[in-house]
């Protein structure tokens, strides 16, 4: 059991190391990882391919970003006998404010079969609401 903790614990750690020290001259937004499967990837950035999917990196004022949300479907939103069905989809956040060396937070969910995304500040306000842009069964 204790190998298991220790194991798992320098995984994490491994994880967070890989990312880079954030430039202060641009915002970052972090994408809120899930502790259930879903699985939430940055995708573009005003419609430029994203560098990394792990985070957002971007220079001050309005931005698009494009995300990549999949999850699971359960069954008690399907049918008694269902297994679970596995959603792609991917949202649009637009924020006009974005400024130099703050961080923000982007979480997604789902609610059924419906996505939904939103943008935080580094005071945990909504900032912004993502907009479907497209789904489909993975």
């Amino acid at each position: 059991m204790r190998t298991l903790l220790l194991t798992g614990g320098l995984l994490m750690l491994a994880g967070c190391a890989g990312l880079p020290d954030p430039d202060p001259a641009q915002a970052w937004i972090d994408l809120d990882p899930h502790p259930d499967e879903s699985n939430l990837q940055a995708l573009q950035v005003d419609a430029n391919t994203s560098r990394d999917r792990r985070y957002f990196e971007v220079q001050p004022g309005s931005h698009e970003l494009t995300v990549r949300y999949q999850f699971a479907v359960q069954p008690t939103n399907i049918g008694p006998d269902a297994a679970p069905l596995w959603r792609d989809c991917q949202l649009n956040v637009k924020f006009k404010d974005f400024n130099a060396g703050q961080r923000y937070q982007l979480q997604a969910g789902n609610i059924g079969f419906r996505p939904w995304a939103r943008l935080y500040d580094q005071q945990r306000n909504v900032i912004g609401q993502g907009q479907p842009a497209g789904c489909q069964r993975s």
